[in-house]
């Protein structure tokens, strides 16, 4: 088991989280996303709210889909999307 997954491991152990509630990287994919089209530091705080996300009922497929939707569209210079299409608006507690 490299060093990730050991500490991935046993935070989840002292949190009393399965360590398969977690798509490693599904996560590290968001974050990426985010430090690249954003910046650095919206990174390790989006993940914390992606969590809460999920933590509230959002599937986390719906909630990484979502935050990847809004990165990429932060990254663009008219505030849209790649494809110059505006995001949807946000509907809270509906992982959109």
């Amino acid at each position: 088991m490299n060093p990730l997954e050991r500490w991935i491991a046993q935070v989840a152990r002292e949190l009393g989280v399965s360590r398969d509630a977690l798509d490693r990287d599904e996560v590290l994919d968001v974050a990426k996303n985010v430090a690249h089209q954003v910046a650095r530091p919206a990174a390790p705080l989006t993940t914390y709210l992606l969590g809460v996300a999920v933590g509230r009922g959002i599937a986390p497929a719906t909630a990484a889909e979502t935050v990847n939707r809004l990165a990429a569209a932060w990254s663009a210079p008219d505030g849209g999307t790649p494809n110059g299409q505006r995001p949807a608006p946000s509907q809270p507690g509906r992982g959109t």
